[in-house]
């Protein structure tokens, strides 16, 4: 028993001496993430008071927090996010005060954090932003080796860090093997400012060949190299005046877009748009080449133009305007271009090309879709002009999308409004003796950015979505008519967020970028159309049928409605989930009488606007 006592002591000694290292290590990660979190609280702080965002010692006071984490603690993992942090706070303070140092210092904290933090999962993400700022400093910063980057730290979807995401030895192997193959094709950046026009049976090889799973949650913005997203699909709307092409990704990922001259020195006699999608890869499917050849554009082109970026390239005749956003659930990126002279801004002289690519340049902070464009102010005066000649009537919904269920059995959203559509359609072309153009006739899904890319390529003067309104309260009822804008209320927040497929939060991050989204939209326009429109809808109800609740007209950021090019509303006919406007809905009377109303106010806008109207 004796022999035992100095193996026993000798553990405990173990035992207290390895608390001296362990305690410390978490009273240092946990003292990190506090420091990261109360620099979380002064930018929270100062992005809710309009009057601390004049002061720049208020911005600075938020850098140095998120700087003094590498400062204080340079091995924790909060460190490389506190630096991507505090770049982005300079990048918008050099925007606020003009001040070029900020930029400067925005540039020297990501190449610190490129050169320091090879491993992290901000790595990527700061050489893009790098590279919009200073190119040749980006050129200076190492890269990693594929064996450096096989498992950064992952990250959780608001930005801090989290516990490393563990992949399968088997998924390992595969990931480093196109990562090699990758590594090996990959061309000088400084030369290659387009994809390969051939691909070899080894590139071919290196792509990811399976589809995504679905996306039941919004994966993290940040993942390591095995959680590569798939380009499923690149889709195109075209006329004469106006290109939209739709980029399809499988997971949400940060991008960044540029405007290249042409340069026939180098075989480039085009301008060239191009967008680099981060962390994704092409998918087996989809196209290398996407022939466009209308007034505008030539082609759209996707290659795999570093291991984990794909790059899409539109090579361009001629433009007038043009600009790059996101949206959500699905993640895809939507790309809107226009001609001279068409119904998205006035004829005039484009910007010079230094200031197009000074804009350009600038990458989107935020993978739920920051928005950066080139658009000028756009003008009524072709509308007031013509009269209106065209209206596009948008049924929501529509194939495997339902929309909203019925108080009754069998009742859904999208055959209520399609039926509705029809007698709108009817109504509008008797009386009007105009063009009226249904976004589909049928039972058939249509993604919310062809609706619009179907009303701008098609030279529409109105477009009317019409939807029926439900809630988890079944007692809510009325009519309400909205306008693209912020959300106003919860309740605006709730219909945007049900009508765009996604979620209360994602409307709350459109809030944030809509102001670029929406400065060239006929929002003036808009607003009329609904107000008039909404009076005449109420007021004609509310003469056949007792019981008609105005919920009045209102603001919120539908998907429908972004790029729309013309005055547009979206119009929630009523609530279906209601027992007595879900039994109205669903009479062939009461949806005559809707349309009818409806009628009413778009043919009083039209007099107000343009009474002379042919």
């Amino acid at each position: 028993m004796r022999s035992l006592k100095p193996s026993i002591q000798t553990v405990f000694f173990f035992i207290l001496i390895s608390g001296f290292f362990i305690f410390p290590v978490r009273g240092f990660c946990d003292a990190a993430k506090e420091k990261y979190l109360q620099a979380d609280d002064c930018y929270k702080k100062l992005r809710n008071s309009e009057s601390l965002q004049k002061k720049d010692t208020e911005w600075l006071n938020c850098i140095s927090r998120y700087e003094n984490i590498h400062r204080l603690h340079p091995d924790s993992s909060w460190a490389p996010a506190g630096m991507y942090k505090a770049a982005q706070l300079s990048l918008d303070l050099a925007k606020i005060s003009g001040k070029i140092t900020y930029q400067d210092q925005a540039a020297d904290l990501l190449a610190r954090l490129r050169n320091k933090y090879p491993q992290s999962a901000y790595s990527g993400p700061a050489r893009t932003l790098l590279k919009s700022i200073n190119p040749s400093k980006a050129a200076s910063v190492s890269t990693p080796s594929p064996a450096e980057k096989k498992e950064p730290a992952g990250h959780a979807s608001n930005g801090t860090p989290k516990a490393s995401l563990k992949v399968s030895k088997k998924e390992q192997t595969k990931n480093d093997s196109l990562n090699q193959k990758s590594i090996q094709e990959k061309e000088n950046p400084k030369e290659k400012d387009t994809p390969s026009e051939k691909q070899t049976s080894q590139e071919k090889e290196s792509r990811v060949e399976e589809k995504p799973e679905p996306d039941k949650a919004s994966p993290p913005p940040l993942v390591t190299p095995s959680g590569d997203s798939v380009i499923t699909d690149l889709r195109v709307w075209s006329n004469p005046e106006y290109t939209r092409i739709v980029v399809n990704v499988g997971h949400e990922r940060e991008y960044s877009h540029k405007l290249l001259n042409k340069d026939p020195d180098i075989n480039k006699p085009f301008q060239r748009l191009y967008i680099d999608v981060e962390q994704t890869r092409l998918g087996r499917n989809l196209a290398e080449h996407t022939p466009i050849n209308d007034n505008l554009l030539i082609q759209a082109r996707a290659g795999q133009y570093l291991p984990h970026t794909v790059r899409v390239v539109v090579d361009i005749k001629s433009f007038e305007n043009y600009k790059v956003f996101s949206l959500k659930d699905p993640f895809r990126i939507v790309i809107d271009v226009w001609g001279k002279g068409s119904n998205g801004g006035p004829p005039s002289v484009s910007a010079p090309p230094e200031v197009v690519e000074s804009e350009k340049t600038e990458p989107q902070k935020q993978p739920s879709g920051m928005t950066t464009d080139n658009l000028q102010s756009s003008s009524i005066t072709r509308q007031l002009a013509l009269g209106v000649k065209k209206i596009i009537i948008d049924p929501g919904h529509g194939g495997s999308d339902p929309g909203a269920p019925g108080f009754y059995k069998d009742a859904w959203e999208k055959d209520i409004v399609l039926k509705m559509a029809h007698k709108l359609a009817g109504i509008l072309k008797e009386r009007l003796k105009c063009t009226v153009l249904l976004t589909r006739s049928e039972d058939k899904r249509l993604t919310l950015e062809e609706r619009t890319a179907i009303a701008n390529t098609k030279r529409a003067d109105l477009f009317i979505s019409l939807h029926c309104n439900a809630a988890k309260n079944k007692e809510l009822k009325g009519i309400e008519t909205y306008f693209l804008n912020l959300a106003t209320d919860s309740q605006a927040i709730a219909v945007a967020a049900r009508e765009n497929a996604t979620s209360e939060k994602n409307i709350s991050d459109l809030d944030y970028i809509l102001s670029d989204l929406m400065k060239n939209a006929k929002i003036e326009e808009s607003t009329r159309l609904a107000n008039i429109v909404h009076k005449n809808f109420v007021a004609g109800m509310k003469s056949k049928y007792s019981d008609i609740t105005d919920l009045g007209v209102k603001q919120a950021p539908f998907y429908v409605l972004l790029g729309a090019r013309m005055p547009s509303i979206l119009i929630e006919t009523s609530f279906i989930s209601n027992k007595l406007e879900g039994q109205r809905l669903m009479e062939d009377s009461y949806q005559k009488a809707v349309c009818e109303s409806i009628a009413d106010g778009i043919e009083k806008y039209i007099d107000t606007t343009n009474p002379k109207h042919l």
